[in-house]
């Protein structure tokens, strides 16, 4: 066994809100644990591995497992990669598990961007501490013109369309139609997309993710535990881990991490990706699906736009069903950290919980994948494999 597949998700939790003026940051990382908690039927008292980002408020763990009531934690990560950390920490806890650190883990996220008045900002990162906007910080890249700059090249380089961009946003529409949480439920069309508003060419108004509030917990239990919860039994497969930087401006704008991460989780987990039959794709923007897609093997670099197209991503439709609930172009992208609900559709799917009018026949192997950062620049992918038994 690797060192990840010595670990079962056994509990999950999505925060069905998606405005939160008058709930706390901390209270949402509490009710977003006591809801994964009780997926699982356990207790607060059984968790002894407690995993968190920046979005958790005070001194990280420290803060919150006091704040949520975690009183037998042994091991602890507070990793902060951006909207990929969930999905680091799912690795780092399937390791912990299996190297005996902790033999229940509990993973939060919650945010209130809305709430807070924060609009796109990062909840708990202090953007005057990166290094590097001292020699940017006069001519700053706001993550919508860096990502038109990616959708630009790619473009260039390999002829993608604006109306293939379009039908990442009509397949996400058509699953969250089906969501009764989900921010946009309107079904949408390829011509809706390209025709609404240019924000920063070629990028559309469609083309863009939601901002929410919100959150998700997931739990993570040794196998033997795993065995004694009546829920269905999904393994952690596979995970990997990888950071793309700018190397002095000198870098591939079409080439994400996903290129590094994804062969760490197919490896580990001894599959190839024409094995997966459904995928969590973090979408902050169409064309982030299309460069990741790429990235990860289920396509050829610069063949990702007519792979998206026609359908291809619709549950029932196409031959690669993506972001069942509606992803962060429909539904839901709490704090503008998309990985965690990545996680939480692709457990759903495992298990077979996905809404019956996007539930993929064949779930046994899931993929779920996340980017911290911006593709324009540095950032953190992470991807996981999830194995149904």
């Amino acid at each position: 066994m690797t060192k990840h597949s010595q670990a079962y998700v056994v509990g999950m939790y999505e925060h069905p809100t998606r405005h939160a003026p008058d709930i706390s940051t901390a209270q949402l990382h509490f009710e977003v644990a006591r809801g994964a908690l009780i997926d699982a039927g356990l207790t607060l008292d059984d968790v002894d591995g407690y995993f968190c980002a920046s979005d958790a408020p005070g001194m990280g763990a420290a803060t919150m497992a006091e704040y949520i009531g975690l009183r037998n934690i042994r091991h602890t990560d507070s990793t902060e990669t951006g909207g990929s950390a969930y999905l680091v920490h799912v690795g780092h806890a399937a390791a912990a598990i299996a190297a005996g650190k902790c033999n229940i883990a509990l993973i939060t996220m919650a945010d209130r961007p809305l709430g807070a008045k924060q609009g796109i900002k990062l909840g708990g990162v202090d953007l005057t501490q990166f290094v590097d906007l001292a020699y940017t910080g006069a001519f700053p890249i706001p993550p919508l013109a860096g990502y038109a700059a990616v959708a630009n090249r790619h473009m260039y380089e390999y002829g993608t369309t604006s109306e293939q961009l379009a039908w990442v946003k009509v397949a996400a529409s058509h699953h969250a139609q089906h969501n009764p949480h989900a921010l946009l439920r309107d079904v949408v069309t390829v011509d809706d997309v390209v025709n609404s508003p240019l924000v920063a060419d070629p990028l559309h108004r469609l083309d863009c993710c939601v901002v929410t509030d919100g959150g998700g917990a997931i739990v993570l239990a040794r196998a033997d535990i795993a065995r004694r919860i009546k829920r269905p039994m999904v393994k952690v497969k596979g995970c990997g881990e990888a950071i793309r930087h700018r190397t002095n401006d000198r870098f591939d704008l079409t080439t994400s991490g996903a290129i590094w991460s994804g062969q760490a989780a197919f490896a580990e987990a001894g599959i190839t990706p024409s094995d997966v039959k459904y995928v969590s794709i973090y979408d902050s923007f169409t064309i982030t699906v299309v460069v990741q897609l790429e990235d990860l093997g289920f396509c050829a670099k610069g063949e990702g736009g007519p792979f998206v197209a026609d359908g291809n991503l619709i549950s029932g439709v196409g031959r690669l069903p993506f972001n069942t609930d509606g992803g962060g172009l429909c539904s839901n992208h709490p704090g503008n950290r998309g990985g965690m609900t990545k996680l939480l559709e692709a457990v759903r799917q495992a298990r077979g919980e996905a809404h019956p009018a996007v539930q993929v026949p064949n779930h046994d192997l899931v993929l779920a994948h996340g980017t911290g950062g911006s593709l324009a620049s540095y950032h953190v992918s992470s991807t996981v494999i999830l194995e149904a038994e």
